[in-house]
């Protein structure tokens, strides 16, 4: 008894000293958010959604610049744009200091040179095209640029012609007010990236490659300010994307059985095989990585503002890492997608009459990629979890996941990005995060160490993220005007040369 006695003592013991770590750090857990001056619309440099600019926007949406699939871009709709871009911003296609380039046939890229030559040169970037709307029934054209009680409704509102005109708009405004960069800038417009880039982004990135150019960062398309991220917390969240998840696509094949008449079928058949191996893949799922990428981090930086109890798991993610990695793939596919390498199984075929046995069966299995993992490992667990040689395993294409951008407070590049969030979209919280989906960032990795992948879209809840891609595609006024703003004050804020000065709008004009 004596000695199931000490035992519990030191259970409690050990117990209560935990329960006071938990408690401390809860209490104690310092903020991570960039201290800044809120921008408003009182500021002499804010840049007012007014008539021009909410009619310049308009005309932008109406430009079907539809790619429904590789190399299959509305070209002519992409000129058009083009021509639409040098006649609404005089200033930028006159200006002795920006240098225009048609890259590819059909892709943008400017360079801005900066006052002063010693500063590493950053890029932002974003793309021309659009995707199809065919099978969808919308409320509203999807090509007219209607303005509807406070919002404008068309395909590209959100993905990504705002950041195209967000990234003209505020360029043109300071050539109006005579603001010289001081940090050069580049500018790329992809004009094929919802074809995967590789006629534009990726032409682009050769050119600059050869060229031996060097960013210090570069800043397109991406994660979101999202509400209601989950309970616990009711600010809103800019997340910003330091990583894209990979992606591999296989081809699972079995021909193993040979063919014959129902009437006298094998004990096993070349369908029934390969739905065995399907299920295997399908429920014994890719291993739990939450917190091997910048997952962790991205809780930690939220923890300012969480509410008990939550907020004692947040500021414990040293102990609570694995609990919180499990929950995190049985609330839902969203979440789930963000702990783990995720598995589709996307086309199956098999057979070809009713009352023979299929020669052959095949699937096709898309994989996305957590951060910590590599192809190889993701091949690996499949055949294992198979494990039967009768499956053949192919890839079709696949891509690593991106190298893991730096992040905190002396990531100069994260600091300009997060820095702007707050200053625009406040009251808001910033936060590293991973991007679950790609961009035309792929193409871009020699050109910098620091991507990060961030739109100025507003979503206030899960109806609004079915627009993307989706039916009533749309942004209100007040979101694009922030778009604006937003990249203002990424270009005034990378033209800081350390990372300490606050930004302050009295006196820059």
């Amino acid at each position: 008894m004596a000695v199931i006695w000490r035992i519990c003592k030191l259970l409690g013991l050990l117990v209560f000293t935990l329960a006071a770590i938990f408690l401390i750090r809860a209490v104690t857990f310092p903020s991570m958010q960039p201290q800044v001056t809120k921008c408003t619309p009182l500021d002499t440099d804010f840049i007012q959604a007014d008539s021009g600019l909410k009619k310049r926007f308009k005309e932008a949406i109406r430009f079907q610049t539809v790619t429904s699939g590789m190399n299959q871009t509305d070209l002519k709709e992409i000129t058009r744009m083009h021509e639409f871009l040098e006649r609404s911003f005089p200033l930028i296609h006159s200006s002795p200091l920006i240098t225009k380039e048609v890259i590819g046939g059909h892709s943008l890229l400017y360079m801005v040179k900066g006052s002063e030559p010693g500063l590493a040169p950053y890029m932002l970037a974003a793309h021309l095209d659009v995707v199809p709307v065919s099978n969808q029934n919308w409320d509203h054209p999807p090509f007219e640029g209607k303005e509807i009680d406070g919002y404008i409704y068309g395909r590209g509102t959100i993905d990504d012609k705002h950041c195209v005109m967000g990234i003209m708009e505020s360029l043109e405004f300071r050539l109006q007010h005579k603001q010289v960069l001081k940090r050069s800038l580049y500018i790329a417009f992809g004009h094929d990236e919802e074809g995967y880039g590789d006629n534009g982004a990726a032409v682009i990135a050769q050119k600059l490659e050869e060229r031996h150019m060097k960013f210090d960062f570069i800043l397109d398309e991406g994660t979101i300010v999202a509400h209601n991220v989950f309970k616990g917390l009711n600010t809103p969240v800019g997340l910003i994307s330091v990583v894209e998840k990979g992606i591999v696509t296989l081809n699972l094949s079995v021909d193993a059985v040979p063919t014959g008449h129902s009437s006298m079928p094998t004990p096993e058949s070349n369908i029934g095989i390969l739905a065995k191996a399907l299920d295997r893949i399908e429920t014994q799922r890719q291993p739990i990585m939450f917190g091997y990428g910048p997952e962790r981090e991205q809780f930690e930086y939220l923890a300012d503002e969480v509410q008990f109890p939550l907020r004692v798991i947040v500021t414990n993610l040293w102990f609570f890492r694995p609990l919180l990695g499990w929950v995190l793939t049985k609330l839902g596919p969203s979440t789930n997608a963000f702990a783990r390498t995720t598995t589709a199984i996307t086309m199956i075929n098999g057979g070809f009459k009713t009352n023979v046995l299929p020669p052959s069966a095949w699937a096709i299995v898309n994989h996305r990629i957590h951060p910590s993992q590599t192809i190889a490992q993701v091949l690996e667990h499949d055949r294992n979890v198979i494990n039967d040689n009768r499956v053949r395993m192919s890839v079709i294409s696949g891509t690593e996941p991106s190298p893991i951008s730096s992040f905190g407070e002396d990531s100069f590049g994260f600091q300009v990005v997060a820095r702007s969030i707050r200053q625009v979209f406040s009251p808001v919280l910033v936060t590293p995060s991973v991007m679950i989906g790609n961009t035309d960032t792929r193409h871009y990795w020699n050109l910098a160490d620091d991507i990060y992948r961030f739109a100025p879209t507003i979503a206030m809840g899960p109806e609004d993220l079915k627009r993307f891609h989706g039916i009533n595609e749309r942004i209100s006024v007040k979101n694009y005007e922030k778009a604006v703003n937003f990249f203002y004050h990424v270009m005034h804020n990378a033209d800081q040369m350390t990372l300490h000065p606050s930004h302050s709008h009295s006196g820059e004009l």
